[in-house]
């Protein structure tokens, strides 16, 4: 199954009764669930009564397959959704196999990865949810950079009534980067900036509400981090916090986080900085410069700064106070 035939599926109210979506794309995985919440209640008073989520760090498969097996109670349907499927303990692969072969009709099991569970040169081999969840069950995320980030864009901000312009797209792409989330963050700030009730984005708009000046204070946040300068890092989150999106401002952080293990993990196998900088699309004496300063560590402890990222996260999103969740995050990345 493709993303766009599980979306279409799934915002009809017809979802498959397991589904596994995998890839580093924050916002498909949202927009999947999104589909899937809209297709199967048509009431936010049904999605609270038929609606179970887990996380996967957190959660027993024991759990997660009793959650999906239990019968619908006053709605049509259930809908049990797993965050960061892919941290799931591997000693419940048999109990999740299982019920994959005989899942619950009246029940739809959503596993959400945000990461790519295949075979990489980051992953020597598939993850076990792969093989526990039936090929036809799992949806790879579409990959989009450059142009198709741009077309992604118009279209998802069509489908809120937002018209993007070819031109604003592309500079969105270019000031903002590929994240998604934080693409269509940027262009409904934009949309605002010419006023509540228009609709339409153009350079314009885009200049105002981005502009390069705001490029330069996230990468100083950033550079910061990297060197383990503490003082500055919290200055310059205070000054961006009064502006940013928390949640982008995060998503920068553990981009440079994981971008920091990724040459870690390159230049131990072996890789030349130019071959790097290709995979983690960053001029070569950046790469260089990563590898030998500050933020340079063993492998574990970057690990473990992109597991604190993902804290930062679900802390965030369980209603935690944005100003601490950085603050504290960014103490722990300087350390």
């Amino acid at each position: 199954m493709d993303y766009a035939g599980f979306v279409q599926a799934a915002g009809r109210g017809q979802p498959p009764p397991i589904a596994l979506l995998h890839g580093p794309d924050p916002q498909l995985l949202d927009d999947a669930l999104a589909a899937a919440t809209r297709g199967l209640f048509r009431a936010a008073g049904e999605a609270a009564l038929g609606r179970e989520v887990f996380e996967g760090a957190e959660a027993s498969v024991d759990d997660v397959v009793r959650a999906a097996s239990t019968l619908p109670f006053m709605t049509g349907m259930r809908l049990v959704i797993v965050r960061r499927g892919q941290a799931l303990p591997v000693k419940g692969a048999d109990a999740l196999a299982a019920y994959a072969r005989d899942p619950n009709p009246s029940s739809c099991l959503l596993l959400l990865a945000d990461e790519s569970l295949a075979a990489s040169r980051d992953r020597r081999a598939d993850h076990w949810l792969l093989t526990a969840v039936p090929p036809a069950a799992v949806v790879t995320l579409p990959t989009r950079e450059g142009r198709s980030a741009e077309t992604w864009l118009r279209q998802r901000a069509a489908a809120e009534g937002l018209t993007v312009s070819d031109e604003a797209a592309r500079l969105l792409v270019q000031w903002v980067g590929d994240d998604g989330a934080s693409l269509l963050g940027e262009a409904r700030k934009a949309a605002l900036a010419g006023g509540s009730d228009n609709a339409a984005v153009g350079v314009k708009e885009v200049t105002a509400v981005v502009g390069e000046h705001r490029l330069s204070g996230v990468f100083d946040l950033t550079r910061a981090v990297q060197r383990r300068e503490v003082g500055v890092a919290l200055r310059t989150l205070d000054r961006l916090l009064a502006t940013e999106e928390p949640m982008r401002l995060l998503a920068l952080l553990t981009a440079d986080v994981r971008a920091t293990l990724t040459v870690a993990d390159l230049t131990a196998r072996g890789q030349r900085a130019e071959e790097i900088a290709r995979v983690v699309r960053k001029p070569a004496p950046v790469v260089d410069a990563i590898a030998r300063g500050p933020a340079a560590a063993p492998a574990p402890i970057l690990a473990r700064r992109l597991e604190r990222c993902w804290e930062a996260e679900r802390r965030l999103k369980s209603s935690g106070e944005p100003h601490a969740e950085l603050t504290a995050l960014v103490l722990d990345l300087c350390r």
